[in-house]
């Protein structure tokens, strides 16, 4: 089991002489660190055994603050969508928001990155897991309705790129579909599952209307 951070992971491959490139480490270090159960943020679902529930809600540090998030759905206004974060999901909290859009609706990278991993639980269903360029925050995409054509892991992907299309997979009520989007930092041996939780509302609040590719 791969256990060292994203960062540890790439100095150690550059160290060795590794042919392995950025993105196959960074895929490497979050499918180590989800492992196979369900992912993370979901309602119901137990933390990894040894790891502490989630704090309280975290805002957006500085730097996130800064960027220039693209919204995730097409064609929703941003200021519409509900503060969910810290709504009840039985013993827990959401830990994520919730944007309603029609079936099918494109879904985009909020953000430069890597698909770190695609991945289909019980409970999100399809989903995508993000690394962002500076190997410190995940970003999150629940209950796709399918990945974007071509869409694979370790691959390189732009700020507003179509990733999937929203749906009602995974433990999504099949009448009201929606993308459950969230957002961790990073945190050594979680990787990107289980990382802190950081509120995503006041980052895509600010955000400009994506409109469809």
């Amino acid at each position: 089991m791969i256990t060292r951070t994203l960062p540890g992971l790439l100095l150690t491959g550059i160290l060795l002489g590794a042919g392995a490139s950025f993105a196959g480490l960074v895929v490497q270090a979050c499918r180590a660190a989800a492992g196979p159960g369900p992912a993370a943020g979901l309602p119901a679902l137990p933390p990894p055994s040894g790891v502490p529930p989630h704090s309280p809600a975290q805002s957006p540090p500085p730097d996130l603050l800064l960027r220039d998030l693209a919204f995730p759905v097409a064609g929703v206004t941003p200021s519409a969508v509900p503060d969910s974060f810290l709504d009840p999901r039985g013993a827990r909290v959401h830990e994520a928001v919730d944007i309603p859009a029609a079936r099918d609706t494109p879904v985009v990278a909020v953000d430069d990155g890597v698909a770190a991993r695609l991945f289909k639980s019980r409970y999100g269903g399809t989903t995508l897991y993000q690394v962002d360029p500076s190997q410190r925050y995940c970003y999150y995409y629940a209950h796709l309705s399918r990945y974007a054509r071509g869409l694979e892991e370790g691959q390189a992907l732009r700020r507003g790129q179509v990733v999937g299309y929203v749906g009602t997979t995974g433990n999504a009520p099949p009448g009201t579909p929606h993308l459950h989007f969230a957002i961790f930092r990073i945190e050594g041996e979680r990787g990107c599952f289980g990382g802190a939780p950081i509120n995503p509302h006041p980052l895509l609040a600010r955000s400009r209307p994506t409109t469809a590719p």
